[in-house]
């Protein structure tokens, strides 16, 4: 990775990281927290990052992808870990 480019692999993971360890503590601590819930603010989020209109910038851009992500990821594995195993 080019030193020019590092910082948004590096911004990314942070961003990622810090998301994905907000979700697991909110799903330990709000009994009420439900995928359902989750998805509604993902689709919040997609609405976001569509409306672009202004220019959020490099940053900008990296942590709505980052989020995005997370919660993409954090979603799937709950309903992963919440299937009747065989």
């Amino acid at each position: 990775m080019s030193e020019t480019t590092e910082w948004e692999g590096i911004a990314y993971k942070q961003v990622f990281d810090e998301e994905t360890l907000g979700l697991e503590r909110r799903k330990a601590y709000d009994r009420d927290l439900s995928i359902q819930e989750l998805e509604n603010t993902l689709q919040s989020l997609y609405v976001s990052e569509g409306n672009n209109y202004t220019g959020r910038g490099p940053v900008g851009d990296i942590v709505m992808a980052a989020t995005i992500a997370a919660y993409e990821q954090f979603i799937e594995e709950w309903k992963k870990d919440s299937r009747p195993q065989r």
